[in-house]
């Protein structure tokens, strides 16, 4: 979860009960004079991804330090700063997917198990490189209503009519590691990410760092409620290991726009996006409100 270079001194250690965590801090000398006080939450969830993943190759001290300096120049990044502008490798710690788009991405991985196996080597070895969590919810179609056997009876007649894909999903998840799959009937994908998915906080190894996610539907931004940085995206590559060059869209009315571009432009011409609000007016709503907004936003720039 973290590499041996460390430009910026920011690795530091926090005392949680009778753990000692590493996680990596944006209160470092080095990068305060970079300003990072002045960045919107979004872009320091991005500081410190690059922070925890400088290998001198695909995140460089300059790739931080450009990051860093983001409030300086904030009209000379994404689409503003034209032959200048800079790509970053983010590096996504999880992939949300659904059963419509990523049940091709489950059988990419089962094909090149097969293909290890036909030249000789290990299949084990083959495996998402990134927690991957598949929420089968598109499927589900609604044949019984209005009595109290409804639900049962619907989970019922899912599992006959998709008996074969459901079964090479259970295989999936006994097969593969960092894969698990959430059977139907226990609600939408952004619900269960909601509610039972985000970590906010991952550790691992003793390690402390900030939960992020892409996923191929625009309204899993949702998460962006739970200060859970989310980018919508064509998630299979980033499960074989393939870093992000995102871009950050937001509303002006709501306060400083993460993406210095017009506001009412569809999320979708940005390509990978991510998509959140942040201001003065937001700091009396409640979470459910937080949820909503990514959703209702996207429903007007539809």
């Amino acid at each position: 979860m973290s590499n041996e270079l460390n430009s910026f001194d920011a690795k530091s250690t926090l005392s949680v009960g009778d753990q000692s965590l590493t996680y990596y801090s944006l209160q470092a000398p080095a990068l305060r004079e970079l300003g990072v006080d002045q960045l919107p939450y979004s872009i320091k969830v991005l500081l410190e991804n690059l922070l925890r993943h400088e290998d001198g190759k695909k995140v460089t001290k300059q790739d931080i330090a450009a990051l860093a300096s983001w409030a300086k120049t904030p009209t000379r990044h994404g689409e503003a700063a034209g032959d200048h502008a800079r790509e970053i490798a983010f590096t996504p710690e999880r992939v949300l997917m659904q059963d419509l788009t990523g049940v091709p991405a489950v059988v990419d991985l089962a094909a090149m198990r097969d293909a290890i196996i036909a030249l000789g080597g290990d299949a084990e070895k083959i495996n998402p490189l990134v927690p991957v969590e598949l929420v089968i919810d598109h499927s589900v179609i609604l044949e019984r209503t209005g009595t109290a056997e409804s639900y049962e009876e619907n989970v019922a007649i899912e599992y006959e009519r998709n008996r074969e894909r459901y079964e090479f999903l259970k295989w999936a998840q006994s097969s593969f590691r960092n894969f698990r799959v959430v059977p139907p009937g226990m609600g939408i994908c952004h619900q269960v990410n909601l509610e039972h998915l985000a970590r906010v906080v991952f550790n691992t190894d003793g390690v402390a760092y900030l939960d992020t996610v892409v996923g191929t539907d625009s309204h899993t931004t949702m998460i962006n409620g739970l200060g859970v940085l989310v980018f919508r995206i064509t998630q299979n590559g980033v499960a074989h290991g393939q870093h992000v060059d995102p871009q950050l869209v937001g509303p002006s009315g709501m306060g400083a726009q993460s993406h210095p571009g017009n506001p009412r432009t569809r999320p979708r011409n940005h390509g990978e996006f991510g998509l959140g609000s942040f201001g003065a007016r937001l700091l009396g709503l409640g979470g459910h409100h937080h949820f909503a907004i990514p959703d209702a936003l996207l429903d007007q720039w539809e």
